[in-house]
């Protein structure tokens, strides 16, 4: 049972990047969010990954979004900053800006679309370690960069002194727990349905989307487990499990479409996606906001014991 919780945090949140009505980076936007998240119990904030659309914005604008986030949280939490591309020197270079900006750790994700082999995403990995002091955490989601990080590879990785960390898209329980038995990287659900089912073997925490939204209601999952009461920890995860299925796999809409069709309706800073992704269309966003809404209404009932 998981008594202290890793140093990059244990219920970090995928944060959305916040655009104002017209696409442009919403600053003042993502501290308001940032501090809701933190102030809801998120220890931890991923900025730049896949939820914060990482792919449509620019260069200065994760660096502007990173040291704005960390202007509004100080320093209580971890930033964790999505750098990975498909181009070795590019995400070196963006590591060492995201350094610079003020960022915690890296969030590096497999070389997408070329799909290289195992020896060219190892050294792909390792050269942008080297590119920073910053601790590293691997982003292993092969459904969508087309190549998966294979164990004999991370266990290969886990020698590099600051790769530290996993965020597992990989869907292969199997893999994480052979990995996880055979080395000290923290390993992080990144797939919200995950999040109780990792950390009961020994998992870090989570990545989460839905926490976007929901921060209590993730977070209460990972304190039951943590207080011994794991039956309660299964009752909040089933509780989840209705909100996690409509954002994330429900519609087959990404979870920044999601999320950002949730946010405005909480009255939380979201703005429009950019494109090529589209805005969830009206009957979409309002089956998610009764999805929350039943979450809420779940939420005050007392636990049946």
């Amino acid at each position: 049972m998981t008594t202290t919780p890793p140093f990059l945090g244990r219920t970090l949140c995928a944060m959305i990047t916040p655009f104002t009505a017209s696409g442009a980076l919403d600053l003042d936007g993502a501290q308001r969010l940032a501090a809701r998240l933190v102030g809801q119990g998120c220890d931890g904030l991923v900025l730049s990954g896949t939820t914060g659309e990482s792919p449509t914005t620019t260069d200065a604008e994760k660096r502007s979004l990173i040291a704005a986030v960390r202007e509004a949280v100080g320093t209580r939490v971890t930033l964790v900053a999505g750098v990975g591309t498909p181009d070795t020197a590019h995400t070196a270079a963006l590591a060492r800006g995201a350094e610079q900006a003020g960022a915690d750790a890296l969030l590096l994700v497999a070389p997408y679309y070329s799909r290289p082999p195992q020896d060219a995403v190892e050294a792909y990995f390792r050269e942008t370690a080297d590119a920073t002091g910053l601790p590293v955490v691997l982003y292993d989601i092969p459904a969508r960069t087309g190549v998966r990080v294979e164990p004999d590879t991370l266990l290969r990785l886990a020698e590099h002194p600051r790769i530290v960390a996993v965020k597992d898209c990989g869907n292969d329980f199997l893999a994480a727990q052979k990995v996880m038995a055979r080395t000290d990287l923290a390993y992080y659900a990144g797939c919200d349905e995950h999040n109780l089912a990792l950390y009961a073997v020994g998992g870090a925490g989570c990545v989460s989307t839905v926490a976007n939204v929901a921060p209590t209601a993730v977070c209460s999952v990972l304190d039951a487990f943590d207080r011994g009461d794991t039956a309660e920890a299964v009752r909040l995860q089933h509780r989840l499990t209705p909100l996690i299925e409509a954002m994330m796999a429900g519609g087959r809409l990404p979870g920044t479409v999601t999320a950002k069709a949730l946010l405005p309706a909480l009255g939380l800073p979201a703005g429009p996606v950019r494109p090529p992704l589209r805005p969830a269309d009206p009957r979409t966003t309002a089956a998610l906001r009764e999805t929350y809404d039943l979450l809420t209404d779940v939420s005050s009932t007392p636990a049946r014991r």
